[in-house]
């Protein structure tokens, strides 16, 4: 993985036997799960892993956070994450993620905004300047890339007439 790989493509995820629901399928709390840990590779790359909070004391929250779940996942199958830099701003970045299964069918989408913190407040702060600079190359290489038909999607009952 390169910071200009466009989309990035995260390592391989299982699905653990306690994430089946009695529907024989993935609780939909778990796609949570692994669109979390797919994230962590991208924040990884950009300077901003574990290692990151422990040494630096700044991390990121989850502001908003927004799924569509287009096919079931079961016990039996794995999935890679592709990550995709939408937007960023100072102390903010808007990704879009998807969940394909390895024999490359999508499987959910994901949609975040995340926000940079100072672990010493806790409170909203500015990228360090190592940081921004990654951001600013990874997403040098992600604007290329067309938008997520998904992408910026809200909930709603559509009306007839």
């Amino acid at each position: 993985m390169n910071l200009d790989d466009a989309p990035l493509t995260t390592s391989e995820l299982a699905i653990q036997p306690d994430w089946i629901d009695y529907n024989g399928h993935l609780n939909m709390a778990y796609y949570s799960v692994l669109f979390d840990r797919s994230v962590d590779d991208a924040f990884e790359l950009l300077g901003m892993g574990p290692n990151y909070a422990k040494l630096r004391r700044f991390t990121t929250y989850t502001a908003e956070f927004h799924i569509c779940y287009v096919r079931e996942l079961h016990l039996e199958h794995r999935v890679c994450g592709r990550f995709q830099l939408l937007d960023y701003d100072a102390k903010r970045l808007h990704v879009f993620q998807e969940l394909y299964h390895v024999d490359g069918w999508l499987a959910a989408t994901a949609e975040t905004l995340t926000l940079h913190i100072d672990m010493s407040g806790p409170k909203v702060a500015p990228f360090p300047p190592d940081i921004r600079e990654r951001v600013e190359t990874m997403f040098a290489a992600h604007k290329a890339l067309p938008r997520p038909e998904r992408a910026g999607r809200s909930i709603g009952i559509k009306k007839n007439g």
